[in-house]
């Protein structure tokens, strides 16, 4: 039997910095107040938003589903990247989410009516389930394809979402709903570090979805907690040590190597005792711990044994008090999404990138090392991380991320406050219409964003149907400019950073394209090195939404 394959010689055969292209997120527009909330489930003052760090919870009413976040937050990107990025262009198309309509048909499959007037239906990828992890191996799916040798060239796609209700009770606040949506390609501005995943899966019931006529999780509260601490500090092993050996982590600490540390986020105050676990674990594996500085007054916990207390508040609070100014300083950003709109599931995760990335300037992001912690009950969990690129010019790419993320903090800002009692009501209707045909949905459809997806029927065969609210006829939309990415020449910047590396003998690595600046017909290098012209048709959503078009893909 042939033995392990060596590493040492392969880097040269894979596509150079694989990772993030773009991303966008999309919330609800209506959320209720976790103070109120308090004070009309007769809780005392806080528990909700001390004692879970919440603040407000975005939730969806019946006209929206897991079709149409996804539906929503895919056209919003597209739109943003139009000049710079066609349908035709990508290749593969995945989808992590646990919310579930459909025991047969997949998200996917949905999406793909927004391809239609691109005639692009050569598309790999499918849906994936596991709790909250979904949306993290269809990412890793992603990677891998791109990096393989089934990769043509094109774009991947990755679609986490996700709608977090619970039954009535003391779960109900840790609610949510979101979806984001990530564009993943070669000489990307946010690369994801090669060889360095930790990795930890479990059996156990820790939450789980065993009712299909009910949208509503089994839950073991303290269950989960310990399986969430337990899959951190396993996965902090494993990384570490992938991490030293390829020579990104040095020392002990694997705090000091990040500049950001984000967690999958069921709710804020778990993140931050979650870093602080990360603190435990490298002062325990630390051979001579700084306890004039950063440990101090940790001494009597040298001999702790990380499997053995879990819930133990003494050694909690001890590392969290110790933890608490580099939490402020490399995480506490990356929970604005969590705090401001809840639990997404799925997307919880990528909900803290996208936080960490709009909470600081361009600048400050250059150079930057994310490691990022991502758990599903059940269990799943992993640990890897990022680099973003240092340059920051037009041909780097990252602007043109950057600017995909410039609404975010205007549309938290101009959501509408619901009420209490109102979200009882939906949650009830929600409850009560749930697997429910024929249905015609009751919920309004003008307090949703311009340009969201909606639910407008399910008819008797369970079929449902979609509309999209119109644009907003100026180029100014919930107070902010509502307008596409201005090109730039970074696929240009590929091209010429691939004809580089080819003149300087590397071995071929292919392009993430077609795309132009021009929009017209676009180069595509093949492995061979031969060079093949390939006719692009740029796909417009607003196009598609024009009358005759919209009909066509109203129904899924």
């Amino acid at each position: 039997m042939p033995g392990p394959a060596s590493m040492d010689d392969t880097d040269r055969h894979f596509p150079k910095d694989v990772g993030i292209v773009a991303i966008d997120v999309y919330f609800p527009s209506q959320y209720v107040d976790q103070s109120e909330l308090e004070q009309y489930d007769g809780v005392s003052t806080g528990k909700y938003t001390i004692g879970l760090g919440q603040d407000k919870m975005g939730y969806c009413t019946d006209r929206e589903d897991i079709n149409s976040l996804c539906l929503t937050v895919v056209q919003r990107l597209m739109h943003k990247l139009e000049g710079h990025i066609s349908y035709e262009s990508i290749g593969r198309l995945e989808v992590g989410t646990e919310t579930i309509v459909d025991k047969s048909k997949s998200v996917k499959s949905v999406l793909m009516q927004l391809f239609e007037e691109s005639e692009n239906t050569d598309l790999e990828g499918i849906d994936t389930t596991n709790a909250c992890y979904g949306g993290t191996a269809a990412l890793f799916n992603a990677i891998n394809w791109i990096e393989s040798s089934s990769w043509d060239g094109r774009y991947a796609l990755v679609v986490a979402g996700d709608i977090a209700v619970y039954a009535t009770g003391n779960a109900r606040c840790t609610g949510g709903a979101g979806a984001v949506a990530m564009l993943l390609g070669n000489y990307a501005p946010l690369v994801f570090d090669r060889r360095a995943r930790g990795i930890h899966m479990q059996h156990v019931y820790d939450f789980y979805k065993p009712d299909l006529a009910s949208e509503y999780p089994v839950v073991d509260g303290k269950l989960s907690v310990q399986c969430y601490q337990h899959a951190l500090d396993m996965c902090y092993q494993r990384y570490s040590r992938k991490a030293e050996m390829e020579g990104f982590k040095e020392g002990s600490s694997l705090i000091d190597m990040a500049d950001g540390v984000l967690f999958h986020s069921p709710y804020c105050k778990l993140v931050q005792k979650s870093f602080a676990r990360l603190m435990a674990n490298d002062f325990l594996n630390d051979k001579n711990p700084d306890f004039q500085g950063r440990y101090a007054g940790l001494e009597d916990f040298r001999d702790i044994r990380l499997d053995q207390c879990y819930f133990d508040r003494e050694v909690e609070k001890a590392f969290m008090a110790a933890s608490k100014p580099l939490f402020e300083k490399k995480t506490r950003q990356s929970t604005l999404l969590s705090n401001q709109v809840g639990n997404m599931y799925t997307p919880s995760l990528y909900g803290g990138l996208v936080s960490h990335l709009v909470s600081q300037t361009m600048e400050q992001l250059a150079g930057q090392r994310i490691v990022l912690f991502s758990y599903g009950s059940g269990l799943a969990a992993s640990m890897f991380s990022l680099r973003i690129t240092e340059d920051m010019s037009a041909i780097s790419g990252l602007p043109v991320l950057y600017s995909c993320l410039s609404d975010v903090k205007s549309r938290l800002e101009s959501r509408q406050k619901s009420s209490p009692q109102e979200f009882d009501r939906i949650m009830k209707l929600r409850e009560d219409t749930h697997n429910k045909a024929p249905y015609v949905p009751v919920g309004p459809i003008d307090t949703l964003f311009p340009e969201t997806w909606y639910l407008t029927g399910i008819d008797s065969m369970h079929r449902r149907s979609y509309a999209k609210v119109p644009p907003v006829p100026t180029n100014v939309a919930n107070g902010h400019t509502s307008s596409t990415v201005e090109p730039s020449p970074m696929d240009v910047s590929r091209l010429r950073k691939r004809k580089t590396e080819d003149e300087s003998g590397s071995s071929s690595v292919k392009v993430s394209s077609p795309i132009s600046l021009s929009g017209d017909d676009s180069l595509v290098t093949v492995p061979s090195g031969t060079s093949t012209t390939i006719e692009t048709k740029q796909s417009s959503l607003f196009e598609a939404s024009q009358p005759g078009v919209a009909g066509k893909l109203s129904q899924s």
